[in-house]
């Protein structure tokens, strides 16, 4: 058994945030997908930091951000092996499970009426309305005050395997709609044709004529198909602490402690904090969603350009409040280019890998295969074993 190198792991999963082509953009219909160029080109982004660890050798931003031939970090770009570009299917691979048959999805023509049905009695015989693919806050904007005057509940999909469900805070409370979600889990996992990856509970709040969606949303995925590493963690003795998504993505399996849905900023200050502490054999597991939820699927470049400047602050604190042999990586688990339209797009996937004790980091000059190359690097260090969704670069990092 080798030496373990690092005592601690930050793992950042920027939710959405892609870097360009690879080679199955076409067969996803994705050709010419940039997410982080085509934000970078609507707003200048501000990445000092990010820059300095070698982002832009990398990935392709607008010129006014400088190229940096000297990184502080090993960088690389990913190419997804599995044969979708969810969040559960970029998240489970890189844990070491390979999604050959996509979950199902609803786009085309919504939810089947005998599904519907199901759902309407598990929601305690109310209407269901709403049932199409759409932005959550356009139908939310629609059907809101529809849902709050008559109690009708709003189901709605997305270009991914979800069935999300809208409840207002006040009339319906977290609590019964949490509860909602549950069953309707329940009704989708009993058939495959129905067996969407994510059901999603979506609240809201209205006041002053608007419509908000608050943090308290809950995903209620299926579980994982196959063994993953963060179990291999747990029986080691690693504590895995879930910040934000990642506990409902892995549907509580191998997680000890968790940090729930909240805002980029605020996951990352988890983050910070837990680095600023003398915490002992951790790996930390951070998902920021608002790249995809907030700005991808919004269609919001400059938004999405702010986001990543944003967490370039946060990325400083991080970095500085890390101990010497703390390890840091950062990736992302599909694209969603805000510049072509709502849907999640496939593209390459940066890896960042950073550590104070690195002597001499450098860019990786082939795409890497699998996101599990993520994955084994945790592996690696904590002494468990590998997963086949992607390579082993540990020994060369030094």
């Amino acid at each position: 058994m080798q030496e373990q190198k690092f005592n601690r792991i930050f793992f950042i999963v920027t939710d959405g945030l892609g870097i360009g082509y690879e080679p199955r953009q076409a067969e996803f219909h994705d050709e010419g997908a940039n997410s982080m160029l085509h934000a970078s080109e609507a707003l200048p982004l501000e990445i000092p930091t990010w820059t300095k660890l070698g982002i832009t050798e990398i990935a392709e931003t607008s010129k006014h951000v400088p190229r940096n031939k000297k990184p502080l970090a090993y960088m690389g770009k990913i190419y997804e092996m599995s044969n979708g570009k969810d969040t559960l299917t970029g998240h489970w691979e890189m844990m070491g499970i390979y999604t050959k048959v996509p979950n199902p999805q609803f786009i085309e023509k919504g939810f089947p009426a005998d599904l519907v049905a199901e759902l309407s009695k598990a929601f305690d015989n109310r209407k269901i309305i709403g049932n199409r693919n759409a932005s959550g806050t356009v139908i939310l904007a629609e059907l809101g005050l529809q849902h709050i005057e008559k109690g009708d509940m709003i189901i709605y999909t997305s270009p991914d395997s979800t069935l999300q469900i809208i409840g207002d805070e006040k009339t319906l409370g977290v609590e019964k709609l949490t509860e909602y979600a549950k069953r309707a889990r329940a009704i989708c996992s009993s058939r495959p044709e129905w067996n969407v990856a994510r059901v999603i509970s979506r609240p809201f709040v209205y006041e002053n004529g608007k419509f908000t969606r608050t943090f308290n949303r809950h995903d209620f995925a299926n579980k994982p198909t196959g063994h993953i590493i963060l179990e291999d963690l747990q029986k080691a003795g690693v504590e895995v602490v879930a910040v934000g998504k990642i506990n409902d993505i892995f549907s509580h399996v191998g997680i000890d402690k968790v940090y729930g849905p909240a805002s980029d900023d605020e996951n990352m200050d988890v983050a910070i904090d837990i680095a600023s502490s003398n915490t002992k054999n951790q790996f930390v597991f951070v998902n920021l969603v608002q790249f995809d939820s907030h700005f991808g699927h919004r269609e919001d470049p400059i938004g999405y350009s702010q986001n990543i400047s944003r967490l370039d602050i946060k990325l400083t604190k991080l970095i500085n409040a890390m101990k010497s042999d703390d390890l840091l990586i950062i990736t992302s688990d599909h694209g969603n280019d805000p510049t072509k339209g709502p849907d999640h797009t496939r593209e390459a996937l940066p890896l960042t890998i950073f550590s104070k004790k690195f002597k001499s980091p450098c860019v990786f000059k082939e795409p890497l295969k699998g996101l599990g190359t993520a994955g084994n690097i945790v592996a690696r260090n904590f002494n468990v074993p590998t997963v086949q969704t992607g390579e082993d670069i540990f020994d060369k990092l030094i």
